[in-house]
């Protein structure tokens, strides 16, 4: 796979990052490398809530477990990155992007229905976070810091590629991807009445 993401074609992000962002995350790394760091544990979290309710599907277990150690070595990534810097982890934050995706999953339906939601939410999560960390690998001024994204960038990708086959594979292509269509359209104005800052991930 070509990791040259396009927001657009690879992704189907509507709408791409402010192109300020990046520096104004460069002001204070401490606040979004912390910021960065509860997102990879979050992350972790999730992966395992999904394992924890969905036992019986198979290829989301076996997809999905190698992503939980992935994500939570993330965390560990992040935080030795704070602690070779002399940087703290500081307090978690609410993550206000997330809550408006969480607001647009519907609700009641069976047990399933509100899989592929949760697999919409998880894949759109994971696609802009492979395009912020996209734009940190290549307009960071630090070069170390730009390898260190990087590698982030192509894990996302990665996650976010699996959760939306797996949306195809337990729903169908057809419905999968109409739902995406949806959440993409969703995200863009989220994106558009959320504040550009510096301290946040998304």
């Amino acid at each position: 796979m070509s990791y040259e993401i396009d927001n657009k074609r690879v992704l189907g992000l509507e709408l791409p990052t402010d192109p300020r962002w990046v520096n104004m995350a460069e002001i204070s790394l401490e606040d979004i490398l912390t910021d960065h760091a509860f997102c990879e544990l979050k992350a972790a979290s999730q992966c395992i809530s999904l394992i924890s309710l969905y036992p019986h599907k198979k290829e989301l277990v076996e997809q999905v477990s190698p992503v939980v150690t992935e994500e939570w070595g993330h965390f560990r990534m992040v935080l030795k990155e704070l602690n070779n810097r002399g940087l703290q982890l500081g307090n978690q934050r609410k993550d206000l992007y997330v809550n408006e995706l969480l607001k647009f999953q519907k609700k009641g339906g069976s047990i399933d229905d509100r899989l592929l939601e949760k697999l919409m939410t998880f894949a759109l999560i994971e696609a802009r976070s492979c395009e912020r960390f996209r734009l940190l690998s290549l307009h960071i001024a630090e070069d170390k810091l730009k390898e260190f994204y990087h590698k982030f960038m192509v894990s996302e990708a990665g996650h976010y590629k699996m959760f939306l086959e797996l949306a195809k594979l337990y729903f169908g292509e057809e419905r999968a991807l109409q739902r995406w269509r949806e959440y993409l359209e969703y995200e863009a104005e989220v994106m558009k009445g959320l504040e550009t800052r510096g301290d946040r991930m998304h």
